[in-house]
């Protein structure tokens, strides 16, 4: 079913216009001989960029026959791109993009079904959460490459002077977070400087921990519900803010790397980041500073964080799917999982990278708990919600900014949230 197509072309005609020249063609028999496969890159990183073009040098020197051009491109605007490209027959044959974003193209027919291409190690070696956040009505449609979790990180020294111990093990409860929280809060310092300007995603994946999956059903039939689960982390947030008032309250209008400045400064203990953020510290913190990465935090349901991986996915109109779908599936393999997640210091969904990255880092700067915590990543109901990233940015965003500058209560955060849901999902 391809009716995105149809409701879109009016809107981005002059736009397609100007793309049908690089066009990969409306769908045909595969090509014979030698072909060019477009694949569009969304690394922006120069670590991460270096070892995109080193993997797809790679399969051009072993595939003479298939060779790959890479199309860079950026994250921003990436969408309303893609809807362009795909309305106008010039999409790319591979796409790089992510789970949440990439179900709805997959949906409207545009994105090839990968199943049959995904070898029996590559299925086993990969967890059924992670798979599940790629699948559409029993199909694969994308290979998932890289992952990220929320994590907090510690200046062990503000730790130690406040006389509490840096914990261990597979997970740390929310309770003992706290705890960690008002024992190192004192005059001028704060626990936790948590940067939550964009705040929905962090609130929905960290739910998990207590059951909190949002939306019951999927598709556009999709009821929301958002109860106790649901609320126990922006209201945990809000009370270790206005109650404990061990989060500095600045911080919640801040980005994280805002928030990563208040933590460098020593004036809070701890911050809770996206665990690629690990890269950064080791290269950016001052000299001296002594920091550690904490055990994931753990819900009543345990450490569950939400699987939206990057992925690549293949044009279900290229000429050439199959050979397409055997250059994403050498793109997402082990090896090369490993190169672009050490380059952008996020998790391989892999088990088989997890454990060379492991092997390789010797668990430092932090890799031992982020490859730990990717242990509870899972799919969320959510990212199969046909309207979820309208209200998430127009309904939920702004609700929970209001929830966290405590201008309203969390009768009201719950109406902001469930009448929006209505009137986005018409």
């Amino acid at each position: 079913m391809r009716y995105r197509r149809f409701a879109v072309l009016s809107a981005v005609a002059l736009t397609v216009v100007s793309m049908t020249a690089c066009s990969s063609g409306s769908p045909s028999k595969a090509s014979e001989g030698p072909v060019t496969l477009k694949f569009q890159s969304l690394s922006d990183q120069p670590a991460a960029i270096a070892a995109t073009k080193t993997i797809v040098a790679s399969w051009n020197t072993s595939h003479p026959n298939i060779k790959v051009e890479i199309v860079q491109a950026g994250w921003d605007g990436v969408y309303d791109k893609l809807v362009a490209q795909f309305a106008g027959g010039a999409a790319p044959d591979v796409i790089h993009y992510e789970a949440a974003s990439v179900i709805p193209f997959a949906k409207d027919g545009y994105i090839a079904d990968l199943t049959k291409y995904i070898s029996p190690e590559m299925k086993s070696d990969v967890s059924q959460g992670v798979w599940d956040s790629v699948t559409v009505d029993k199909k694969v449609i994308a290979l998932p490459t890289e992952l990220q979790t929320y994590v907090v990180f510690a200046n062990r020294k503000m730790l130690d002077a406040a006389g509490v111990q840096v914990p261990t093990g597979d997970s740390m409860s929310w309770d003992a977070f706290s705890k960690l929280a008002k024992a190192t809060t004192k005059s001028g310092q704060y626990g936790v400087a948590w940067g939550l300007k964009s705040p929905t995603a962090t609130f929905m994946s960290l739910g998990l921990g207590f059951g909190g999956g949002y939306f019951d059903g999927t598709g556009k039939t999709a009821k929301i519900a958002i109860g106790e689960g649901e609320m126990a982390v922006p209201s945990r947030i809000h009370a270790m803010a206005y109650q404990d008032k061990s989060i500095d309250p600045l911080s919640l209008t801040q980005s994280g790397t805002q928030a990563l400045a208040t933590f460098y400064a020593g004036k809070a203990a701890m911050t809770v980041q996206g665990s690629f953020q690990a890269a950064n510290i080791t290269k950016d913190a001052p000299a001296g500073f002594d920091w550690v990465e904490l055990p994931p935090l753990a819900g009543t349901d345990g450490a569950a964080q939400s699987a939206n991986p990057q992925t690549v996915s293949v044009n279900a109109d290229s000429k050439n799917v199959a050979k397409a779908a055997q250059f994403a599936s050498y793109f997402a393999n082990a090896d090369n999982q490993v190169k672009i997640n050490l380059a952008d210091a996020l998790i391989p969904p892999s088990k088989k990278a997890q454990d060379q990255i492991l092997k390789q880092t010797g668990g430092k700067n932090g890799w031992t708990e982020t490859l730990n915590s990717a242990k509870g990543l899972t799919s969320a109901p959510f990212l199969s919600v046909d309207s979820y990233t309208q209200w998430k940015d127009t309904i939920a965003t702004p609700a929970y900014q209001k929830y966290l500058a405590n201008k309203i209560d969390e009768a009201g955060l719950q109406k902001e949230l469930t009448d929006g849901w209505a009137s986005v999902n018409r």
